[in-house]
């Protein structure tokens, strides 16, 4: 790989890192989001904390952060990994950041936006499946779990020799599911929050 592919990379995560929902939270809401409700810099949080329109420029900047990466990547490299390895590096970004000490949030809407990227129609399933669960359940870390076992499922359906697509769909499924640990917990015992429950 080469040097400029590599710094592209570490471009990614740095913008990945980017925490959009405590800048928007404090800007229009006037609050720290992490000292509020589940304490996550993510939309659904912000959305608790700050209110709607936080919420949504959170999750539309998020999503971008990861979507305009991966649509670049291409034009920097001709390795066919770099836009998976892109789209992982903005995930990990958001995950974990090191504007704030490597606690982030839990990358569902980035990973949104490397999914978009990389399998346009396998992310308008995926999203489907967030908004199908979402209205059925009104939860939004379930939403975001079976959003994120349908993109494996779709994509090693459908990616046949593609290796890279089938990595990307496996690390973002496991990142995605260890970042919501808490949140299934919370599921399990009854306790989750619902979308739109005030902090």
């Amino acid at each position: 790989m080469s040097i400029g592919a590599i710094a592209w990379l570490a471009g990614a995560y740095l913008l990945g890192a980017v925490p959009f929902g405590l800048l928007f939270a404090r800007l229009l809401g006037d609050v720290d989001v992490r000292s509020v409700g589940s304490g996550n810099i993510g939309a659904t949080n912000v959305l608790r904390a700050a209110g709607r329109s936080a919420a949504v420029l959170t999750l539309i900047a998020d999503c971008l952060k990861g979507l305009l990466p991966v649509l670049i990547a291409p034009h920097i490299a001709s390795d066919a990994s770099l836009p998976v390895l892109t789209g992982i590096a903005a995930v990990v970004g958001h995950n974990f950041p090191v504007y704030l000490g490597f606690k982030g949030g839990k990358g569902v809407a980035t990973s949104f936006g490397v999914v978009l990227a990389v399998s346009p129609w396998i992310g308008l399933a995926c999203l489907l499946a967030w908004l199908g669960s979402a209205l059925l359940w009104r939860y939004s870390s379930l939403a975001a779990l079976v959003a994120f076992a349908v993109f494996p499922l779709a994509t090693f359906a459908t990616a046949g020799d593609d290796a890279p697509r089938r990595f990307l769909s496996v690390v973002l499924f496991a990142l995605i599911y260890y970042r919501h640990r808490e949140n299934i917990a919370r599921l399990v015992a009854g306790t989750e929050p619902r979308i739109g429950t005030k902090a």
